[in-house]
């Protein structure tokens, strides 16, 4: 049986100020910025900076079931494999898609409040 890890201490120090972020964002650009950023911040700390992490290795996708992708680059590493599939990462990333999925589509109905926020 393999032994899970947890990453757990990570998670709550990004996702709060991650929610934070998401909860002010004026647009669907600022939240998948947001989700990038921290994303990749978690990537960071899981990894502790053995792995090159890059803006484009996760990427939103909340017009999809998907709901995130993950480069090939990062998936044909066997390092990143062995670690995706032996912790807690996947949960908690779709966590934090889950959040940010939601902004998106609150601002994708509500634009009127977007364009309210943008000042001239």
């Amino acid at each position: 049986m393999t032994e899970r890890v947890s990453f757990t201490r990570y998670e709550n120090v990004i996702y709060p100020r991650f929610r934070q972020k998401v909860q002010k964002a004026e647009s669907t650009v600022d939240v998948r910025n947001s989700f990038t950023l921290a994303t990749r911040e978690l990537f960071h700390s899981a990894f502790e900076g053995k792995m090159n992490f890059q803006d484009d290795d996760i990427k939103l996708l909340p017009e999809s079931d998907a709901r995130f992708v993950i480069s090939k680059r990062l998936l044909s590493s066997a390092a990143f494999n062995s670690v995706w599939e032996n912790s807690d990462l996947p949960r908690m990333i779709d966590r934090f898609a889950d959040l940010a999925i939601g902004r998106c589509k609150r601002l994708q109905k509500h634009p009127e409040k977007t364009d309210a926020k943008i000042r001239m």
